[in-house]
């Protein structure tokens, strides 16, 4: 019988088994995830309904935000569950830890998602009027960079929540979390199961339906709303579904102007949320 030589690539796979297996952080395999990045890490830890399981700094991170992190942790309610010990580490080894090329700036923490409640409780404030309430629903966004971008925008300006459905939309992630920049845990982020459904509960339940699209019958300037608006937004390059375009009460488009005519989703939905909390506030 011949025997077999070793194989020379299996130093390497076994080195590529080992990164791997640094990828996996303990719990791999349930729902938690890593988020990473200053602002999305700081807001974690000071949002009370986030379940923090690790928080891991650099020495840089720890020197630049370590007096505000103190700040953050002292001011946790006395009902929140207790924010774990900051773990020093180096960059690299952070960064074994997270997706290829996370940009972490020194902060990782490893956490549970967030209970973002459900749609119905959201639609229920269209019974509130002042200010008048802006939602935003998205139809199959699946960038969570632009997700992300979005619910920072609809924190900057007052929005009540977003809402995108489960199967065309992304759940929420490091990534998502990173673009969001700490807004994730202020603006509530709802995955639905049947947008069109949602889209009809809307309205029957007050809001006034607005569908931002570059074909819309009248600029975004002139667009009245009759009471709280849900603003309808479609993913780039195909724009809104037939569906959800007829399901809305108005399509309204932005008066954009020179070579390049069009906004990334993301910007459009900032430009409109300005646009509209500026007139029904």
């Amino acid at each position: 019988m011949t025997q077999r030589k070793p194989s020379q690539n299996r130093p390497r796979r076994a080195a590529r088994a080992r990164a791997g297996a640094r990828r996996r952080p303990a719990g791999h395999g349930d729902s938690a995830l890593w988020l990473f990045g200053t602002h999305a890490v700081l807001a974690a830890l000071a949002n009370p309904r986030r379940r923090l399981r690790r928080v891991l700094a650099t020495n840089e991170a720890i020197r630049r935000h370590g007096q505000r992190i103190d700040t953050i942790l002292a001011a946790r309610p006395e009902g929140a569950a207790a924010a774990p010990r900051i773990e020093i580490a180096e960059r690299a080894a952070i960064a074994t830890l997270l997706p290829e090329g996370a940009v972490h700036q020194g902060l990782a923490a490893w956490v549970e998602p967030l209970t973002q409640g459900d749609a119905a409780a959201i639609l229920a404030l269209s019974g509130q009027s002042t200010p008048r309430p802006v939602i935003l629903m998205l139809d199959r966004i699946t960038d969570p960079h632009n997700v992300g971008a979005i619910l920072r925008s609809a924190s900057a300006f007052g929005a009540a929540a977003v809402l995108g459905p489960k199967d065309h939309a992304p759940a929420e992630s490091g990534a998502l979390a990173k673009a969001a920049s700490g807004a994730l845990e202020h603006v509530p982020y709802i995955r639905v199961t049947n947008m069109a459904r949602t889209l009809a509960a809307a309205k029957a339940a007050g809001w006034w339906c607005l569908g931002l699209a570059e074909g819309g019958a009248q600029d975004l300037a002139h667009a009245d709303p009759g009471g709280p608006v849900a603003l309808v937004l479609g993913a780039e390059g195909t724009g809104l579904r037939r569906l959800s375009a007829d399901a809305c009460d108005a399509l309204a488009r932005l008066p954009t102007r020179g070579p390049i005519g069009t906004l990334n989703v993301s910007n459009a939905a900032a430009v409109a949320l300005y646009a509209l909390m500026n007139r029904i506030a």
